[in-house]
């Protein structure tokens, strides 16, 4: 059985459109509570959501769907992803849900699942899923029904969490950091943690309407923060999006250093400290060559996994690796967190700031990248476009043209109906001549 509605982190699409419907959601909570529900006990599950106007739709219908099947539902409010892996774990809940479609624009939304051990799900349970989807998942009889409330301080817990994590010992004073937190699930607590810590802190994107999470903030709109940064003469500046589970830096000088550069500088940190666990980074195929160049000469293995931070955690539980991450900016730190944490990783860059007294320039250009283009290709998904003889003569003449000087990556997205074509070689022009040849193929299969 192939999934339907689960892509790469959950189910996502386009707010008050199937799948994205409350319908949808009520019938997948009632599944999801069937699955997870244990009739000899009182059962548990905690929704956290973002900023966005349809959150409270999917709320409410997820709510009905879990309380049918017997779940007792706490309500989170907005909190970040990260914040309920960790409250599932913390409050002994058999379930955790995030309302979210992260980095996407308002008109989006999404679901995703945690277990009770504050991990997301497998490929196998959300099949699972699917199929009680289809069946339908069976009702709890009348006084079975479950109970949902709205609970305080869980905000508070998660920055008292979030603390722990920068040792005890230091402090962020003197430091004046900018914080976009996209107008999200952070607006509140990425600006109190750090203000907590010490820091002059100077907070973007913490207004939000329900319409403007992600619009021109956050960590795929980097540039206004940069422009902040410059002027208030900041230390540092902290891009999040908009559930908080990615980070982009800036750093003094405005310049963006992305994912890749902070696990440079983790793990190399970490290797360093004997804190990095068999000596390994997992980060997706997307991820830099310069990147693995870089791990190389430092004696550091690189893991690679598909794209999704889900399939980097898996690898890490199953080889006992403690980082990981994307590109992206999602950096998965499992001394701490059950998933990627942006907050959590900018503490990480802040801490090395404070220990070594260098600026952020210094430490966030860990190595030079090899040049890196990526072509999205809108496809007919009815129409196997990666199979054609077109597409796959172009992927081999490019594949022969980089030989072992460069790297060629094609993916379908897991999200949207697109064809990713990625490369990556050290002559740009040959490699724009080749990624603009293979992306050609495919638009005309």
């Amino acid at each position: 059985m192939s999934r339907k509605y689960f892509g790469t982190d959950g189910i996502r699409g386009r707010a008050n459109t199937h799948p994205m419907t409350a319908e949808l959601a009520l019938q997948l909570g009632a599944a999801v509570g069937h699955y997870f529900r244990d009739a000899a006990r009182s059962n548990r599950v905690v929704i956290g959501k973002d900023t966005r106007r349809s959150g409270y739709m999917l709320e409410t219908a997820l709510t009905a769907g879990l309380t049918s099947v017997g779940m007792d539902v706490y309500l989170l409010g907005p909190v970040p992803t990260p914040a309920v892996g960790m409250l599932t774990r913390s409050m002994r809940a058999d379930l955790g849900v995030m309302i979210s479609a992260s980095h996407n624009p308002y008109y989006d939304n999404g679901i995703k699942f945690f277990g009770p051990d504050g991990y997301k799900l497998s490929d196998e349970v959300e099949l699972e899923l699917e199929r009680l989807l289809v069946s339908g998942a069976p009702l709890a009889s009348a006084d079975e029904i479950g109970r949902a409330r709205r609970i305080e301080g869980d905000r508070s817990r998660y920055v008292e969490f979030a603390k722990t994590t920068f040792p005890r010992g230091l402090r962020l004073d003197g430091l004046k950091i900018v914080v976009d937190c996209a107008n999200g699930a952070a607006y509140k607590t990425a600006p109190e943690v750090l203000w907590e810590l010490g820091a002059e802190v100077i907070a973007m994107g913490v207004t939000p309407d329900g319409f403007n999470i992600n619009a021109g903030c956050g960590s795929t709109a980097p540039e206004a923060a940069a422009a902040r940064v410059l002027a208030e003469q900041a230390d540092l500046g902290i891009c999040l999006d908009g559930d908080a589970d990615r980070v982009i830096i800036i750093d003094e000088t405005g310049a963006v250093a992305d994912g890749d550069q902070l696990m440079a500088l983790i793990a190399t940190r970490w290797a360093k400290a004997g804190l990095l666990a068999q000596n390994t980074l997992v980060a997706t195929v997307m991820s830099n060559l310069g990147l693995e160049r870089h791990l190389a000469n430092e004696g550091i293995t690189l893991r690679r996994t598909p794209v999704g931070d889900r399939y980097v955690v898996e690898d890490m539980r199953a080889g006992g690796y403690n980082l990981g991450g994307e590109q992206s900016g999602h950096i998965v730190m499992s001394d701490f967190v059950t998933t990627g944490d942006g907050l959590i990783g900018a503490l990480q860059v802040l801490r090395a700031m404070v220990e070594t007294g260098e600026p952020a320039s210094r430490l966030t250009r860990v190595f030079t990248p090899v040049p890196q283009l990526l072509q999205n290709v809108t496809y007919n998904p009815a129409r196997a476009a990666l199979e054609a003889a077109c597409v796959i003569a172009a992927i081999a003449d490019g594949e022969r043209q980089f030989a072992t000087e460069g790297r060629l990556l094609i993916r379908k997205s897991g999200t949207e109906p697109l064809i990713r074509v990625m490369g990556e070689h050290s002559d740009p022009a040959l490699l724009k001549s080749v990624v603009n040849a293979i992306a050609d193929a495919v638009s005309t299969a």
